[in-house]
């Protein structure tokens, strides 16, 4: 018993050690292992935060409160600078992602999806966008009196991304489309899960349904490639077959097709819910973009899809979008690792650290947009100066898919304004907290009423 006792006192006391050094000890030796150069210099001012975790608790409290903002205004203290994934997204989603690359790997393969998402072909896919749509509110819109928005618009866009980007068609592709579906629902969750891999624990379970996508992907890529040696498919039928005409690895085209299905989707669909949210807020603005949208209905025959050059008459309707991507950014902020040292307001900031760019901040300068939290979409009908607003990213970075974005949206947006009218249900108040992205309420419950296309655009925008 005694023996037991002493082990015991002495596991308890090696337990104090242990915690005494990662408390007192370690946040030291950082400091210590900076060069002499660097101590000469003067360090962003702040705190290490916790060991291990540094200010990750606080941060997602914030978001998961939605004062971000407020967090982030407290904390800042800002081009050697490159994009850097956090572990769990990178475990989720693969290492060799496109906003993981730097140099020459990252040079190489945005040019390859810039080539596949340019202007003339993202132009062809207007009509599979068209199709995509007319399908999903006729399944999913059509005789009912309320929808909750952002269900709604992950499962189109997750369609669209299926149709379009990666060649999975609804005909031939169902089972796939639902295999894919459940396990990326899944996967996301874990993008931002504390990375303890063990069967019990969110990274866990969410790690092991990103391998099953990854087989399921790997599984279509083998299709693929055989119908692309065998001359029964082109570079230019989707991003996948495209990938593999440009010679990337097999793990690479993984990599970087669940990287766009993180980024193309719940984006998108994001935007999507709180352009609603926001018109709802805003009469005069949904009045306008109704008006736009009416006139393109009423200059197409029944059933006629949209084309490219009524896309380029809903200037207005773009501008709500860019002004809900202001407000609203899908992705809260962006992590990024100095490569080298930086020089930045009287501070270095050491080759290595990693630094969080809080696009919401850059978004919402007085200065630039008076009265930053005010809803209006007028701001960007003229032009605003360069990297205020930063929803795609600037510079090397700038997203290879605003294009296909936008040509999303503006579909997407012209059936559901043109076909229904909304209000918020009683008890949705909008409000939303961002974990890992905006997530509102109740998936923004609007109750909906189908617009009788005799009726006048006055009555189409009335309650």
């Amino acid at each position: 018993m005694k023996k037991m006792e002493m082990e015991a006192s002495v596991l308890a006391a090696l337990a104090a050690v242990i915690v005494a050094f990662i408390l007192l000890v370690l946040p030291h030796l950082r400091k210590q292992s900076l060069s002499q150069d660097n101590r000469r210099r003067q360090l962003p001012p702040g705190s290490f935060g916790l060991p291990v975790v540094g200010q990750t608790v606080g941060l997602l409290r914030a978001l998961r409160a939605n004062t971000g903002e407020a967090w982030l205004r407290r904390w800042a203290s800002d081009t050697a600078l490159t994009a850097k994934s956090s572990t769990s997204f990178n475990s989720m989603v693969g290492r060799r992602n496109i906003q993981e690359l730097v140099g020459d790997d990252h040079r190489r393969v945005r040019a390859m999806m810039v080539q596949f998402l340019k202007l003339d072909i993202v132009r062809s896919y207007v009509a599979s966008m068209d199709d995509e749509v007319r399908h999903h509110l006729r399944a999913h819109w059509d005789g009912r009196t309320s929808i909750a928005v952002m269900p709604s618009m992950k499962s189109l866009t997750f369609d669209i991304m299926c149709t379009v980007i990666f060649g999975l068609g609804r005909a031939d592709h169902a089972a796939v489309r639902r295999e894919l579906s459940a396990e990326f629902q899944q996967l996301v969750r874990g993008i931002w899960a504390i990375p303890v891999n063990l069967p019990f624990t969110s990274f866990g379970k969410c790690l092991a349904a990103s391998r099953r996508g990854r087989r399921t992907v790997g599984a279509i890529i083998k299709e693929k490639r055989a119908k692309l040696e065998s001359g029964h498919s082109s570079p230019s039928d989707d991003l996948m077959t495209h990938m593999l005409a440009e010679g990337l690895a097999d793990e690479e085209i993984i990599d970087n097709v669940m990287f766009m299905m993180v980024a193309a989707h719940d984006t998108t669909a994001s935007l999507l819910t709180f352009i609603l949210r926001h018109l709802d807020g805003n009469r005069d603005a949904y009045g306008r973009v109704v008006a736009e949208q009416q006139k393109v209905a009423r200059s197409k025959a029944p059933g006629e899809a949209l084309s490219w050059d009524d896309l380029g008459k809903m200037k207005y309707t773009w501008s709500a979008a860019m002004e809900t991507l202001r407000l609203v950014p899908p992705v809260f902020s962006m992590l990024k690792r100095a490569v080298e040292d930086v020089e930045f307001d009287g501070h270095l900031i050491p080759k290595g650290w990693q630094v969080l760019g809080a696009m919401n901040l850059t978004q919402q300068d007085p200065a630039i947009f008076p009265e930053p939290s005010r809803f209006e979409p007028a701001r960007f009908e003229s032009p605003i100066p360069p990297y205020s607003f930063v929803a795609f990213g600037g510079g090397a970075r700038l997203c290879p898919g605003n294009e296909f974005t936008r040509v999303e949206t503006l579909v997407a947006m012209h059936y559901i304004v043109t076909g229904f009218k909304w209000k918020l249900a009683d008890g949705c108040d909008g409000s939303f907290p961002r974990y890992p992205m905006p997530s509102p309420a109740q998936g923004l419950l609007i109750n909906i009423e189908p617009i009788d296309t005799t009726t006048t655009v006055a009555a189409g925008i009335s309650k």
